[in-house]
C-alpha cells in the first residue's frame, strides 16, 4: 500500500511538472515523497554493485550517495520532465549509476598511498572494483534493447521484485520476466568469453 501511495504521489508531482506550475518547489516536494524508494535503490546498488566504495579510503555511506544524486536530480529537473513513475526512476538510477562511476574512476586514478605512521599501503591488486571485465558488462547493459535494459536495471541492478517492477512499468508480472530472461540470454551471448572455463 506504501509503495502505491508513492507511485499515486509521484505521478501527481510529475503531473504538476508538466504544467505551468513553479518548476522548483513541485521538485523538491517530488523528491522529498520519493525519498524512501531513492534511498533504497542507492543503498542497493552501492552494496551489490559498488561494495569497494563502502571501504576506505573512500567509506562511502548510501545516505552520501542519496545525497549526490538528489543534487544531480534538482539539477536534471530543471529542463528533464519524466511524464511517468518509470521515466522517473530511469533518470534516477541513471544518476546513480554516473555518481558511482565517476567516484569509482577517481578511486582508481589517485596515486599508491604509502606507509604512513606505520600503517600498511593498500594491496597492489586493490581498486574500485571496476575491473576491465566489468566495464565491458556495463558497456554490454547499456547496448540492451530498451525494454530489456530497463527491467535488467530495476530488478538486477536496483534489487526490485519481478512483482514491483511490473508495478513500476504498469506491465504484468510475466512481461517483466520474459524481458529479463531475453536480457540476460543477450548478455549471455555477448560476454560470452567471461564464463568459466572459456578460453
Amino acid at each position: 500500500m506504501v509503495e502505491a501511495n508513492t507511485t499515486a504521489a509521484v505521478q501527481y508531482y510529475l503531473d504538476e511538472l508538466a504544467h505551468d506550475a513553479p518548476a522548483e518547489p513541485v521538485v523538491r516536494a517530488l523528491l522529498g515523497r520519493a525519498v524512501r524508494r531513492l534511498q533504497q535503490l542507492c543503498a542497493t546498488l552501492l552494496h551489490r554493485n559498488y561494495p569497494r566504495l563502502t571501504r576506505p579510503p573512500l567509506n562511502l555511506q548510501s545516505n552520501e550517495l542519496l545525497g549526490a544524486v538528489v543534487e544531480r536530480l534538482l539539477k536534471a529537473l530543471r529542463e528533464a520532465r519524466p511524464a511517468t513513475v518509470r521515466e522517473f526512476f530511469a533518470l534516477a538510477a541513471q544518476h546513480m549509476r554516473w555518481e558511482l562511476n565517476d567516484l569509482a574512476r577517481d578511486l582508481d586514478e589517485q596515486p599508491a598511498v604509502g606507509t604512513i605512521d606505520g600503517l600498511l599501503p593498500a594491496p597492489p591488486g586493490s581498486d574500485s572494483g571496476l575491473s576491465s571485465e566489468c566495464r565491458r558488462i556495463i558497456a554490454a547493459i547499456d547496448t540492451l534493447p530498451a525494454d530489456e535494459r530497463e527491467v535488467f536495471d530495476l530488478v538486477r541492478l536496483q534489487g526490485m521484485t519481478q512483482v514491483e517492477a511490473a508495478a513500476v512499468l504498469g506491465v504484468a508480472t510475466r512481461t517483466i520476466k520474459r524481458r529479463l530472461d531475453r536480457g540476460l540470454l543477450l548478455l549471455t551471448e555477448r560476454l560470452n568469453d567471461l564464463r568459466p572455463g572459456a578460453s
